[in-house]
């Protein structure tokens, strides 16, 4: 496309590690290197720049109330004070939009997911309406559906009404992109909408990250020590990340006979495992979208039950690294610099970030084969520890099992990569290729360029 864009991506935030904004901050910089220029505008802005608009945000106390009641049940409003109270927001944000819009030229739309999971309801219908009072066209980003949640109840008339028209909106300006094949079909078979598939990609190009001045007290700065091992889970924390699963194999790759496999060979990268070594469970993402906080207090009663050693350090990580007080904020790559070991158990994932980030790390992944990884990414050849794909019930807390057979070979085979160097190198090296080969930035940027070609633009 010849023609440089004026492209404004939207989303309830940017800036943080969370999956849709890592993901936003890659198609701007593409975009960027095609030409055009990007803005973001988002509820909050993290440690990006951009457009600020505060009741974008999802989780603002009275969103999370509308929220609640769009899908939950309707318990703080009767109809029409529902629909009241929605359009007082709508109203609110359709001129912030505008204002957005109006004030850098913007030409063409990327709404980041805003059109797909409704986190808040708001801002989809208010985007719709100013995107057809300005006659735009839309490049939507969809990365998760509102009929994906795990429990969903459409509470009344108007929100119905609502999810038909603007979840998402159907108009010929409009390209829809989702990022696996099943939400292909579930998009077309529910919505009458084709879409495209893109998946998530990630920048396999060098600099490798590695140790250096700012992040080499990483381990001591969590209160870990160097013959201790970090077992990472880089996700955020809530309950289809399926945590629980990490907490049941880092107490079976704790076990006795599994330490005195470590002790008696050594570590992978030269160090030796002694008696008082850890084996750590560090959960490096935050907990906000836990918002009754129930699944994290769940995790470290089980942690505690089960006798594992798990630290949440969500304070001392963001998207980029910073001084907060003079205190150090390490990045999310800086993470996996010192991880031994990457666990992903998530039970559905809409495509799988930190999945793609452990194979630019190098380092072996432990996963459950959630449903996007079977149908879009098993096929590729990864070599990773599989904890299968079927759970088994819940226990007394209510967190997700596998049996415990799966549990145990699995720590057997972390066990071999945790020790062995050639095997651990032949792996992690065979998967970064795989990696680099289907799901590059190069891949995103001729998908974008085709995307671009197929939006008509306004001259």
């Amino acid at each position: 496309m010849k023609k440089k864009l004026n492209i404004g991506i939207l989303h309830y935030q940017v800036g943080h590690t969370d999956g849709v904004s890592l993901e936003l901050e890659k198609w701007k910089k593409e975009f960027e290197k095609l030409g055009h220029s990007v803005f973001l505008c988002a509820g909050d802005l993290g440690s990006a720049d951009g457009t600020l608009v505060e009741g974008m945000y999802h989780h603002i106390p009275e969103i999370e109330r509308l929220t609640l009641n769009t899908f939950d049940t309707l318990c703080d409003f009767n109809l029409e004070e529902y629909s009241k109270e929605m359009h007082r927001w709508v109203h609110l944000l359709e001129k912030s939009f505008t204002e957005f819009i109006s004030e850098h030229k913007i030409n063409l739309l990327v709404p980041q997911n805003v059109w797909s999971v409704a986190a808040n309801p708001a801002v989809g219908v208010a985007l719709e309406n100013v995107r057809r009072k300005f006659n735009l066209p839309a490049l939507a980003h969809n990365h998760d559906f509102y009929w994906e949640r795990k429990k969903i109840s459409l509470t009344n008339t108007a929100v119905i009404e609502m999810m038909d028209k603007y979840y998402p909106p159907r108009d010929p300006l409009i390209k829809h992109v989702v990022i696996n094949s099943l939400a292909k079909k579930q998009l077309a078979e529910r919505k009458g909408i084709l879409s495209t598939v893109v998946p998530n990609v990630f920048n396999f190009d060098p600099p490798d990250w590695q140790e250096d001045e700012f992040n080499s007290d990483f381990r001591s700065s969590i209160g870990l020590k160097e013959n201790d091992l970090i077992i990472l889970q880089a996700t955020r924390v809530v309950a289809r990340k399926g945590i629980e699963l990490a907490i049941n194999f880092v107490k079976t790759l704790n076990s006795p006979d599994r330490r005195e496999l470590l002790i008696k060979n050594g570590l992978y990268n030269g160090k030796n495992f002694n008696r008082d070594s850890r084996i750590v469970l560090v959960l490096a993402g935050y907990g906000r979208d836990d918002i009754s906080g129930t699944y994290l207090k769940n995790l470290r009663i089980k942690a505690r039950q089960e006798g594992v050693d798990m630290i949440h350090i969500e304070d001392q990580v963001s998207h980029e690294r910073k001084l907060n007080n003079g205190c150090k904020v390490y990045s999310l790559w800086d993470t996996y610099v010192f991880a031994d070991f990457v666990t992903y158990p998530s039970l559905w994932e809409g495509w799988g970030n930190q999945f793609l980030e452990a194979i630019k790390a190098k380092k072996p992944i432990l996963l459950f084969e959630y449903p996007v990884y079977k149908a879009d990414i098993k096929s590729k050849a990864f070599e990773v520890i599989s904890l299968g794909s079927e759970t088994s019930g819940l226990d007394d807390l209510g967190l997700v099992q596998v049996h415990p057979d799966i549990i145990e070979t699995a720590a057997d085979q972390a066990v071999e990569l945790l020790t062995n160097k050639k095997r651990r190198s032949q792996v992690v090296n065979h998967n970064f290729q795989i990696g680099k080969a289907h799901f590059s930035l190069d891949m995103l940027r001729n998908c974008l360029r085709n995307l671009l070609e197929d939006c008509v633009i306004n001259e």
